[in-house]
């Protein structure tokens, strides 16, 4: 069993949680000199309006983080030691007082985590397809006066104190939480080429005209990268609810802070999801594995080792307690949703698993 709250607050004071409660957190924040978060960065700090107003955009971009960092030090206090923070960022470039510039985000979170203690892990480069054929910015043709288009953001991962050691309980529920060979070779490589409106499942907005949400595949990977099954994550900038919702789907708990009390309406309502749609994104994991398997030569295939919860082969020895869980009932609380859990049962022969799987999402 897992829950899921969701809490309607500024998330620089995370009063309900203890210190040291969490294990993950992975967010994506308002990013600082984007226009479409003046407004709510001014709601905090009106002097932000006024540096823009008056050209003064270093002012406001400093201003910006200062209310982030203070996010990123409550955050501190409730992540237990050798937690990770995974944040996706992007740059900004923007116009101000007719000064073209680019504002770096990323290097701002990652001077304030590192000067917090935080060890600097390699990010992750999230490619973002672009809809516009237009490669450059500025005075077309001709040289010096062009600028680069930003077409990715960044992922950037830290971690608080050394490596976290398992033991007990938590040593077999790392083991059960394991991902497939394939999908470590694609998870851990610093590029992610992820549609940024791709998503399987629908997270729909209210009360904001531009959908900020990043798509259910990035923070479903970093749930599966950096926790186990059981362990708690919390997203300080909740927003539609897409950090809670890979959690409801990767087994672990959940804890979401949204300042907007509309978005965090609309969150609780995109966390209502059917036990059907949420057991077709577990089972197509699986499905894609069964194809990787089937794609290997004869010689690969004769060397792989059979998973013991399932049934199916796996490249390593560390595959072979990897156990799916399917949702079996999602219950409204008064903070949110409590979910029920029930074992991803395959008896089939492998070749038939892909079909069986195909039934068990209906």
């Amino acid at each position: 069993m897992t829950t899921h709250s969701v809490i309607t607050a500024n998330s620089n004071k995370m009063s309900r949680l203890e210190n040291g409660s969490i294990n993950l957190i992975v967010t994506s924040p308002p990013y600082p000199m984007i226009e479409m978060w003046d407004e709510m960065f001014s709601e905090q700090d009106p002097t932000i309006k006024t540096c823009l107003a008056e050209g003064d955009g270093m002012s406001a971009y400093n201003k910006m983080h200062e209310i982030l960092n203070s996010v990123w030090r409550e955050c501190d206090r409730v992540l237990k030691d050798n937690g990770f923070v995974c944040i996706n960022i992007g740059d900004a470039t923007r116009t101000i007082d007719g000064d073209f510039q680019l504002f770096s985000n990323h290097t701002k979170i990652i001077d304030y985590f590192q000067n917090m203690g935080y060890s600097v892990l390699p990010d992750i480069h999230w490619r973002k397809q672009s809809n516009s054929p237009n490669k450059f910015m500025g005075s077309g043709m001709y040289p010096a006066g062009a600028y680069v288009t930003y077409e990715h953001e960044y992922i950037l991962v830290f971690r608080k104190g050394g490596k976290r050691v398992f033991k007990g309980k938590e040593k077999t529920l790392r083991q059960k939480s394991a991902f497939f060979w394939e999908e470590r070779n694609i998870w851990f490589s610093d590029l992610w080429d992820i549609k940024g409106t791709s998503q399987s499942m629908s997270i729909t907005a209210k009360g904001r005209d531009r959908n900020a949400s990043f798509p259910l595949e990035i923070p479903y990977r970093l749930v599966n990268m950096y926790s186990a099954e059981e362990d708690t994550v919390l997203d300080p900038f909740l927003g539609l609810g897409t950090t809670s919702l890979a959690c409801i789907l990767s087994k672990r708990n959940s804890v979401g802070y949204e300042i907007d009390i509309d978005v965090a309406s609309t969150a609780l309502e995109n966390l209502n999801i059917s036990v059907c749609t949420a057991n077709k994104y577990i089972n197509d994991r699986v499905k894609r594995h069964l194809e990787f398997i089937k794609n290997l030569p004869a010689d690969k295939k004769e060397k792989c080792y059979r998973n013991d919860p399932h049934g199916f082969d796996v490249k390593t020895r560390q595959e072979t307690a990897i156990e799916f869980e399917q949702l079996k009932k999602i219950n409204r609380t008064d903070a949110g949703y409590k979910c029920e859990y029930s074992k991803l049962e395959i008896t089939s022969e492998p070749e038939q698993l892909s079909l069986q799987l195909e039934a068990n999402a209906m």
